[in-house]
């Protein structure tokens, strides 16, 4: 999304995106102000898209690779990356898929875009509701090897995930339970099994009784033979 190896970085990110950790504060306040930012910068998306569609009919003909170097219409490109870069979830479309997110400069960003929809969930969806993204960056993350801050906080998300109620592409974690499966996670999940909420006790010991089963696949079939008993879950 962006240009040039500088503006890729960690100093680039956090001048550009730093205040999207606000969406995630306790402080409403904070939040509140976050999320103008945010509704601000989609907006700043929007124009410069609509602004290279403009282009788009000005520049046609000659179409093709002429019409792409033709200066007004590269501009207006140039212009609506450089805003994608500054906003959520459009800045995160640029990991590549299968790279190594431990050498993401946009890791924290995309952890936080979880964190986001997890903890304040109709915030997210009013404001930056995108499930193929969401589903995506659970992917992209679902590897063993993170950093111990990293691994601590998809730790944090997958028992985040399990004691609310289901939506829309939280079965991805299964990927990343197993994938930093180990004491604290399991702890953390029979826990949550033992609650008092149903939608925990349920999607706990779902995940649970996958860990201890590697081999078998979180397909829908599964989940259903599962919430019926499991009779049927290995056959």
């Amino acid at each position: 999304m962006t240009e040039g190896a500088e503006a890729d970085d960690s100093r680039g990110w956090e001048e550009r995106l730093g205040w999207a950790f606000g969406l995630t504060s306790d402080d409403p306040a904070e939040r509140d102000a976050a999320l103008a930012r945010l509704v601000a910068a989609r907006r700043h998306v929007a124009d410069a898209l609509c602004r290279v569609n403009e282009m788009w009919r000005l520049t046609r003909p000659p179409g093709g690779e002429e019409q792409y170097r033709e200066p007004a219409f590269a501009e207006a490109r140039r212009r609506h990356r450089r805003a994608q870069s500054a906003s959520l979830p459009e800045a995160l479309w640029d990991c590549p898929p299968g790279g190594d997110p431990a050498a993401w400069p946009g890791l924290p960003y995309a952890l936080l875009f979880l964190e986001w929809e997890a903890r304040y969930p109709a915030e997210w969806t009013r404001c930056a509701k995108a499930w193929g993204t969401k589903q995506g960056l659970v992917r992209d993350l679902a590897r063993a090897g993170h950093e111990e801050t990293v691994r601590a906080k998809l730790v944090d998300l997958v028992e985040i995930v399990v004691r609310r109620p289901y939506r829309c592409k939280d079965r991805e974690y299964v990927r990343v339970a197993r994938a930093v499966d180990g004491a604290d996670l399991r702890g953390r999940l029979a826990r949550a099994a033992g609650a008092d909420s149903p939608w925990a006790r349920c999607q706990a010991g779902y995940v649970l009784w996958l860990l201890d089963r590697p081999d078998l696949p979180n397909t829908p079939r599964v989940w259903r033979a599962w919430v019926a008993g499991g009779s049927a879950a290995s056959g």
